[in-house]
């Protein structure tokens, strides 16, 4: 088993912070995406998608995708639950997770996509486009604000994939000047607790 991994993004970071609160350690291999090592034919032939991270499995098959690499090791590994402990809190975390991605880690991935010179000539860039995702990320963040007023956790009383996508995602923001705000007190107790957890340096 070989987990195909990147330093520099923000998706095979929520795989190495999932791994490290599983206890789960993996062999890997480092994709070097500044020079496009996931563009060349060995890699495509992998993942045909070229994105990071991917999980290659001892009998070939290759997971791709962040969140189906977790639920592979949430099966192998179920505790401590980051995925769901039965069918009503899976949904829940489900849900919150893909607020997570869809209206946090995605909008800031939008922002440097568009905007920053890593990816001048790289791909097409709309810097309009980019504008747009940083409005939409602040206004996020500050909902996310007020939804951790009720309670510890994004999805509840507990750690899981969702904290772990949105904290991916927000520490990606201070690339491009996107971050927690000073009167944000309930993001800022969250972003500390997270933070202090051993996995956050995974």
């Amino acid at each position: 088993m070989k987990l195909y991994d990147s330093t520099l993004a923000p998706n095979p970071r929520r795989v190495r912070i999932f791994l490290a609160e599983k206890g789960v350690e993996v062999p890997t291999v480092q994709v070097d995406i500044g020079k496009a090592e996931n563009r060349q034919p060995d890699y495509l032939a992998k993942n045909p998608m070229g994105g990071v991270p991917i999980l290659e499995l001892d009998d070939g098959t290759v997971v791709a995708e962040t969140v189906a690499i977790c639920r592979y090791f949430e099966g192998t590994q179920p505790e401590p639950p980051l995925m769901g402990t039965d069918p009503q809190d899976a949904a829940v975390v489900e849900m919150w997770n893909r607020r997570m991605e869809l209206e946090v880690l995605i909008p800031i991935a939008g922002v440097f996509r568009n905007t920053h010179e890593f990816f001048k000539g790289r791909i097409p860039q709309v810097p309009e486009y980019g504008d747009v995702c940083r409005e939409q990320a602040t206004k996020r963040l500050a909902w996310l604000d007020e939804v951790l007023a009720e309670r510890d956790f994004i999805a509840g009383d507990r750690l899981t994939i969702a904290d772990i996508t949105a904290v991916c995602g927000i520490d990606f923001g201070r690339v491009t000047g996107i971050a927690i705000q000073p009167d944000q007190k309930n993001l800022t107790r969250w972003h500390a607790a997270v933070s202090e957890r051993p996995s956050y340096k995974a």
